[in-house]
């Protein structure tokens, strides 16, 4: 099958059993997308929806989703953005920056943003260090960490 490179939305109460080529699913009442993977392997791809995972945008017409969807765990490795319903595909990422970014996820989802502790862990990614939560700006004034 073909790489596809638009997608249809379709807000649903619960998944289908059998999900659409072209169809991203979206279950508002559990924070949940799926869809079978745009490059064409037919398999199914389930995203959650939080502050801290992958956030939707709908104009009315169409979605955009953010950030990316990186499928590292199928064999496909297929990775692309979902931006007004068009698939725009996304560099490959090797093991290693897979491996960095999931464990990134693993301190935004603890809470972790104390630039300090981030930096020990990823000291070559500087780029990534630019956002500081206001609170941890303030903890490092006042504590001066």
């Amino acid at each position: 099958m073909k790489p596809i490179c638009k997608l249809e939305h379709r807000f649903v109460d619960s998944f289908p059993d059998k999900l659409e080529t072209g169809v991203l699913y979206i279950a508002l009442d559990f924070a949940t997308m799926s869809h079978l993977c745009c490059c064409g392997c037919s398999q199914e791809v389930i995203t959650p929806m939080s502050p801290k995972d992958w956030k939707i945008i709908f104009d009315g017409e169409t979605i955009t989703v953010h950030p990316s969807i990186g499928n590292w765990s199928l064999p496909c490795r297929s990775h692309y953005f979902i931006r007004d319903g068009n698939i725009k595909w996304a560099n490959n990422w090797n093991d290693e920056k897979i491996r960095d970014v999931r464990e990134q996820d693993v301190f935004a989802k603890r809470g972790i943003s104390d630039v300090v502790q981030v930096q020990k862990k990823f000291p070559n990614r500087e780029h990534d260090y630019k956002v500081i939560s206001f609170f941890a700006r303030i903890k490092k004034f006042f504590m001066g960490q």
